[in-house]
């Protein structure tokens, strides 16, 4: 069976999963940023078959969130490293644990986010960087930005259906 490409949607979500939707790039993308660089380290670390972890390596590497290096000539052997892009996933890994960990670790959480500084367990919450505010459903939404197609347009631009009601 043929995937789906979601590259040419506009959805950013969309194009972000043709990029990591995947569960073994996200564990990937996991396991470099905290320090993992090698296929063999990558293997032992989530028992992933050959074959998969190198297609899985090769979509990281050419979507620009790793970047592969050459370490041994002979016999050639290569590293990957976190692109910058990469770096930038470290706050949807977080986001991720912290909702596994509030909805699906019954018998408790087995990894939390600390302040490397005083040592206390964080709590992440998305904030506008431009305001420091939280953003939460009450007080932000989703409109059509500048690159928006008409579709998108007719999408954002519909009235809301009351609740309750309200408006």
């Amino acid at each position: 069976m043929q995937r789906k490409s979601f590259n040419k949607m506009e959805c950013p979500v969309a194009r972000s999963l043709e990029r990591v939707g995947e569960w073994w790039s996200i564990l990937i993308m996991r396991d470099a940023i905290y320090g993992l660089t090698r296929f063999d380290e990558f293997q032992k670390n989530l028992n992933i078959a050959p074959n998969m972890l190198t297609r899985r390596l090769a979509v990281l590497v050419e979507a620009g969130l790793l970047e592969k290096r050459l370490y041994s000539e002979k016999p050639p052997r290569y590293e990957y490293i976190v692109t910058p892009r990469g770096r930038d996933f470290r706050s949807v890994l977080w986001s991720l644990q912290s909702w596994g960990n509030r909805h699906f670790a019954p018998e408790g959480e087995s990894v939390v986010l600390i302040d490397k500084e005083s040592g206390e367990r964080a709590e992440p919450i998305l904030v506008d960087r431009r305001t420091g505010k939280p953003i939460t459903e009450a007080t932000h939404t989703n409109a059509p930005g500048p690159a928006a197609s008409a579709r998108l347009l007719r999408r954002y631009n519909k009235p809301r259906p009351q609740k309750d009601g309200l408006q």
